[in-house]
């Protein structure tokens, strides 16, 4: 079988275990979200947190939960790190610096996990486990209950409740992240993902001294970070790592893991809003987009400019044989497609075009099909920018489900818009216009241009992946990183609770003749086109500097 052909056939079967499990796990989180009762694992949290499950909160008060929550979480992964030496298992490890401990505990909160360390040589077991592990799944939860909130906006009429923060994050946690990862966890064990709390010494002995690796819980890490809540680790080079992907089938089993809730979601809205093609429509956006990217990037990698790939037939420099150029496009793709940040090739070695198309798909909010939750909700809102815009065609108030869109709501879905432009542009121009930001890059040139924009871009877009050609463990990375990581996920998350109470008070508008109907390939198309014309109209100038020269040159 051609590498080509095998390519062809990886994708294919992805995208058809997908297609099967989106009804069906869609479904299964609808429940999970619309049921009225707690199991007693709930109750007893609810308790102790001093909730009252059964009452709900006004957009105001959801998003100040929220932002509590991560707030309290934040300062307490801070903590942990800053104090990792008096810690029980702390296997020797120092307390982390204060920029990287404050980068660190924000990557994490964010459920960006961008790693500006190595996890082996830094972090104890109880930072890993009681810290980062913990911010692996609530991180997620946190985004799958704003997309739910926003849902609720839709869905609801004349209220000003979007249901209750406390018990979506919990819901989240325990019926839907902790199974599927348990679930995982077994399959990679079964497939050579290993599964150990080794410290140093054990570690060395049972490899015959050759390595110094604290591995951690890695089997389990691994499920958590492949269900696209995580991109940090154990091992810096995350899925690369043998003992983290031994196989092919453990890369395509990870692969689907990093995809499956996100285009799963869109099930779950077009249950909640009451009408499937809805759900149908949305996640045809994302399938497009997805599938326009995975070929543009297979594309570059396997025609890749040069005499060396040109006579082996692919680039290859920084891919792991064992998966080949094809598959680890296919990673690459989907890595930085969602909010996942997992690498099993080295980005910074890709082609220009092929590097250019991971940072295209970050900047696009990371909406084919995004990060778990913030994937969704990000598209919701290009849909309502979508059918402004084809009001202003028509010259009409623009709908979306029966809601009206008027200026209060689009000015709602444009800075939320725009925070991302703000942060990935302004953070890349401060980091070439001081010395202390260009001294960490280790290439000049439109490559290095694309080292920082990949970097800023990959933090203001919670994503956590890298181009890793740059030194990001310095004051100045580490906080203004930091920054983005932080404003690119709270002020989103704000404005996305703002529409949902706007739209949830509004009485649902009767759908007349000049209606745009939103579950037709016509709408589909539309919003593929406007939200591809956006993200390139506001970039371009910063990937002509950097991909598009180097690809030219």
């Amino acid at each position: 079988m051609s590498p080509t052909l095998a390519g062809i056939l990886f994708i294919a079967s992805l995208l058809l275990a997908l297609a099967l499990c989106c009804k069906p796990l869609g479904d299964y989180m609808y429940r999970v979200y619309t049921g009225t009762k707690h199991n007693a694992a709930e109750r007893v949290i609810y308790r102790l947190i001093g909730v009252q499950p059964d009452g709900e909160q006004r957009w105001g008060v959801y998003a100040r939960s929220v932002l509590a929550f991560s707030m309290i979480s934040i300062l307490f992964l801070y903590g942990l790190q800053r104090l990792q030496e008096h810690l029980f298992l702390s296997l020797g490890m120092k307390a982390v610096e204060p920029a990287l401990a404050w980068n660190t505990a924000v990557s994490f909160v964010t459920n960006t996990n961008w790693q500006a360390y190595s996890g082996e040589s830094t972090m104890g077991h109880v930072v890993q486990t009681a810290g980062l592990a913990v911010q692996n799944f609530v991180s997620a939860a946190v985004g799958m209950a704003v997309a739910i909130a926003l849902v609720r906006g839709f869905a609801r009429k004349k209220t000003d409740t979007l249901g209750n923060f406390w018990v979506d994050l919990v819901r989240g946690t325990i019926r839907i992240l902790l199974p599927i990862a348990f679930v995982a966890a077994l399959v990679l064990v079964a497939g050579g993902v290993i599964q150990t709390f080794a410290d140093h010494s054990t570690w060395t002995t049972l490899t015959g001294g050759q390595q110094t690796f604290t591995p951690g819980a890695v089997a389990s890490q691994e499920a958590i970070k492949d269900l696209g809540t995580n991109g940090g680790g154990i091992f810096n080079v995350n899925s690369a790592h043998p003992f983290e992907n031994p196989t092919t089938w453990t890369n395509w089993l990870e692969i689907f893991l990093l995809l499956v809730i996100a285009f799963s979601l869109p099930r779950t809205f077009g249950r909640m809003v009451g009408d499937n093609r809805q759900g149908y429509a949305i996640v045809s956006v994302m399938a497009i987009i997805a599938i326009i990217s995975i070929g543009v990037t297979q594309w570059a990698e396997l025609s890749a400019g040069g005499t060396v790939p040109q006579a082996i037939g692919a680039a290859v420099e920084g891919r792991d044989m064992r998966f080949g150029t094809s598959n680890s496009a296919t990673f690459a793709s989907a890595t930085t497609l969602t909010s996942t940040g997992s690498v099993n090739s080295f980005h910074d070695s890709y082609t220009a075009l092929g590097g250019g198309m991971l940072i295209f798909n970050m900047l696009l909010g990371e909406v084919a099909p995004g990060g778990v939750g913030a994937g969704l909700y990000g598209i919701l809102i290009l849909a309502v920018i979508t059918v402004f815009v084809a009001g202003l065609m028509v010259g009409r108030t623009p709908e979306y489900l029966g809601k009206k869109i008027g200026a209060r709501e689009i000015k709602l879905a444009s800075l939320y818009f725009l925070v991302t432009p703000m942060l990935v542009l302004v953070g890349t121009a401060v980091a070439m216009a001081t010395e202390t930001g260009r001294a960490a890059m280790l290439n000049s040139g439109p490559h290095g241009l694309s080292e920082i924009l990949y970097a800023y871009t990959s933090a203001s877009n919670n994503n956590g992946s890298a181009f890793a050609g740059v030194s990001v463990n310095t004051t100045f990375h580490n906080t203004t990183l930091g920054l983005c990581m932080a404003f690119g996920r709270f002020l989103p998350i704000v404005l996305a609770l703002a529409l949902a109470g706007s739209l949830a008070q509004q009485a649902p508008v009767p759908a007349s003749a000049g209606t745009l109907p939103t579950h037709r390939p016509q709408f589909v198309g539309l919003v593929v086109g406007v939200t591809i014309i956006l993200v390139a109209l506001t970039f371009l100038p910063a990937l002509a500097l950097g991909p598009l020269a180097e690809g030219l040159s």
